[in-house]
């Protein structure tokens, strides 16, 4: 069982990935998994669910895959259907986050 069974923690694997793109739109698939502790195959899952759910968008430049945000979207739970999702952004973009 890893040490990390039966922990809670405040912030999701979609927000992190969220974020990770935020601070670097560009980042490789294997970057933001890095960052954010996650598989590769995690990472894409969740960029997928992300530009379905209209968070992100993928352009290709070249060999390269950048992210666009799309900020004015709503955050999906109820409680926080009236916040914008660059609200949420600012936190991740605004503050260094150690690795």
């Amino acid at each position: 069982m890893s040490e990390q069974a039966g922990q809670w923690h405040f912030l999701t694997n979609h927000a992190r990935v969220l974020g990770a793109i935020a601070r670097d739109p560009a980042a490789r698939l294997r970057d933001i998994a890095e960052i954010c502790c996650i598989t590769v195959r995690t990472a894409q899952s969740i960029v997928t669910d992300l530009e379905q759910a209209g968070y992100i968008r993928r352009e290709r430049e070249g060999r390269r895959t950048r992210y666009i945000l799309s900020p004015d979207g709503a955050l999906r739970h109820p409680a926080e259907a009236h916040v914008p999702v660059r609200e949420l952004l600012d936190v991740f973009t605004t503050h260094d986050c150690p690795r």
